[in-house]
């Protein structure tokens, strides 16, 4: 976490306290499984611009259905197990943990390359988890019908993507030219400890122009970087979100008003605006013969001085996270087989 602990608290709630505990979602001290199976026990944790799995469900069709029917033992027994669960509408447990399952990536859509990636969905590595995903939707509805909801999801991260990949190839034309305010060496160090560019992830961008090495990998900003690259960061981790979340849960309209496809739509137009700006002005001070310096606030700032960064430039001069974490396991990329996840 960059920021400061204050800032924070939504983050380290979730991420430190509450995750990969029983307690979590048994409660403490009451520890009924009757309680566990309901879906709000997610709610706590799974909601938000970058995570929206409960609003996603909650006002998609199967959440609707819960809501009215919850309280009706006839409809939802919580008092059964989940393996022999006959809920007159699927609630969070039940698809992601079916049978009772506690390995929650087994039933997700996690690393499946059904939403943020843009891979080959009929990749061998892919398509036992995907069959897996459909069977669960086999329960209520024909194959056909589960078949047709993928595609349908399919389709719209494969336009979300179209859009992604173009936002992103204007702010880095904008770094590539020299006219990105403020460049990457002009800023506070990112949370690692580098001065790379924040939307150079992986060994996608290569070259000294995005401030580090080959395959050297930047760490995404979400504050203190340019209006350009905040607009990039929040249409994938925000608008992109929403569409994956919505099509995968049923609130389809949320996938495309509120801050989905059309939500990319406006970020896209904001970023090549921005972008056009930023070239007038260059241009405009290249001929009068303005040499612009960044602000000082870039590199200052009110609270910098507690973000990560800064801290290890400060105490570890020439070391960045990777450097005093060889082996950090919150950091690790590496994800397990298909078929253990």
């Amino acid at each position: 976490i960059e920021r400061p602990p204050g800032d924070t608290a939504g983050c380290t709630f979730c991420h430190t306290s509450s995750e990969e505990r029983c307690s979590t979602c048994h409660q403490r001290h009451q520890f009924d499984p009757k309680v566990a199976r309901r879906a709000e026990q997610c709610k706590t944790c799974h909601w938000g611009k970058d995570h929206r799995d409960w609003e996603a469900y909650d006002i998609g069709l199967h959440g609707v259905v819960y809501q009215v029917n919850k309280w009706k033992p006839e409809q939802f027994d919580f008092s059964k197990k989940l393996s022999d669960a006959d809920y007159v509408g699927p609630t969070c447990q039940y698809c992601h943990m079916r049978g009772g399952h506690h390995n929650v990536q087994r039933f997700g859509t996690v690393y499946t390359s059904m939403g943020m990636s843009m891979a080959d969905r009929g990749a061998p590595i892919w398509n036992e988890k995907r069959d897996r995903w459909v069977s669960v939707c086999d329960d209520c509805h024909s194959p056909r019908f589960a078949r047709e909801q993928l595609q349908a999801l399919d389709e719209a991260v494969k336009d979300a993507g179209l859009k992604y990949r173009e936002t992103f190839k204007v702010a880095e034309d904008l770094l590539v030219d020299g006219v990105l305010d403020p460049m990457p060496k002009d800023l506070c160090p990112d949370w690692s400890g580098q001065h790379l560019w924040s939307l150079k992830i992986g060994a996608y961008h290569d070259g000294e122009a995005y401030g580090g090495k080959t395959g050297e990998s930047g760490e995404f900003r979400m504050s203190n970087c340019t209006d350009v690259e905040r607009l990039c960061f929040e249409s994938v981790g925000y608008f992109q979100t929403y569409i994956y979340k919505g099509m995968a849960h049923g609130p389809w309209n949320d996938a495309t008003y509120s801050d989905g496809s059309f939500g990319m739509d406006r970020w896209l137009v904001n970023v090549k605006q921005n972008a056009s700006r930023a070239r007038r002005l260059a241009t405009l001070e290249k001929k009068v013969g303005i040499t612009w310096q960044p602000e000082e606030f870039w590199k200052t700032g009110e609270w910098l001085d507690e973000l990560t960064g800064p801290y290890i430039v400060k105490n570890h001069p020439g070391k960045t996270i990777f450097d005093l974490c060889p082996d950090p396991g919150w950091l690790d990329t590496h994800h397990a087989p298909a078929e253990e996840v």
